[in-house]
């Protein structure tokens, strides 16, 4: 499997899991802004990507709570991330592609969340190379 086919299946599970039209799931696509994700789909979506890729995802690796209760690493009134957030974010989801923000104080956590970030998170899990 390449990063290609993770792609095309990812897709699928999107497509099954939030009813979006298919050409609206591109890798630049937000889960939340561009797809309507709530948060209760994150729950089916976490659901369908194991079932497809037979694999195990970690709640504290793909959704770290202790990050996102932490006004450390968050500012809650507008939902951006804090230099320190932007920071852990880079350190410890690598999976999460930051190069596209010009600036650490233009990046809602919401934002972080695409297709794309989807794709290389489970190419990581299985080893693939993106």
């Amino acid at each position: 499997m390449n990063k290609r086919e993770v792609g095309e299946k990812v897709n699928e599970v999107l497509f099954d899991a939030l009813g979006s039209d298919e050409d609206e799931i591109k890798p630049t696509s937000t889960l939340m802004g561009d797809l309507g994700a709530e948060s209760i789909d994150f729950l089916d979506i976490v659901f369908r990507l194991e079932k497809e890729f037979g694999i195990k995802i970690s709640r504290r690796e793909f959704f770290p709570e202790y990050f996102f209760n932490n006004p450390q690493y968050m500012n809650f009134e507008n939902g951006k991330l804090t230099t320190e957030g932007f920071n852990k974010i880079r350190d410890e989801m690598p999976f999460v592609d930051l190069s596209r923000f010009k600036d650490n104080n233009e990046v809602r956590v919401a934002d972080l969340y695409t297709v794309d970030m989807v794709i290389r998170y489970i190419c990581g899990k299985l080893g693939i190379q993106v």
